[in-house]
């Protein structure tokens, strides 16, 4: 999506009266642009970030996840071979339909969303760090290992 679009959609969104009071941002900003765009518009508001937190994962780890979901073709549930697997390999508990893996899920491509990640997405690490922003989370691991890691990180209570 255009930097742009995305960029309007968030001063929409932004503006909304529920994240007057704060809000959590999942997947933007993308690259270097998008964050000094963020950064005028939360300005413009008169807010700023408090923390950014990245979520550490090995490409083993990622690959491991990413490339395990798989879909029924007939109901569109959605399953993970290792976290959340049929009872039947390849058949979808809710309808019997077969499952299958879509294209955004095969190797090769979850390959190249990680280098387009690593060249214009990781550069925000350093970005976001020369700021006093950025906090490291941990994200491997049991989930409340990571969620009292994602607490502390966001200065939040038990």
């Amino acid at each position: 999506m255009p930097d742009d679009v995305i960029i309007g959609l968030m001063r929409e969104r932004l503006a909304g009266p529920d994240a007057a009071r704060g809000f959590i941002v999942d997947g933007f900003p993308r690259t270097i642009a998008q964050a000094e765009a963020l950064a005028g518009l939360l300005k413009d508001a008169g807010q700023a970030l408090d923390r950014v937190i990245y979520f550490e994962v090995s490409e083993r780890e990622l690959l491991r996840r990413l490339t395990g979901r798989r879909i029924c073709r007939r109901c569109q549930t959605a399953y993970h071979l290792v976290s959340a697997p049929p009872r039947t390999p390849g058949v979808c508990d809710a309808c019997g339909g077969e499952l299958y893996q879509r294209e955004d899920d095969r190797e090769a491509t979850v390959r190249n969303r990680l280098e387009v990640y690593a060249r214009q997405t990781a550069p925000l690490l350093a970005y976001y760090s020369q700021r006093g922003l950025l906090t490291t989370v941990a994200g491997e691991g049991s989930i409340e290992a990571i969620r009292s890691a994602i607490r502390a990180a966001a200065g939040a209570e038990r």
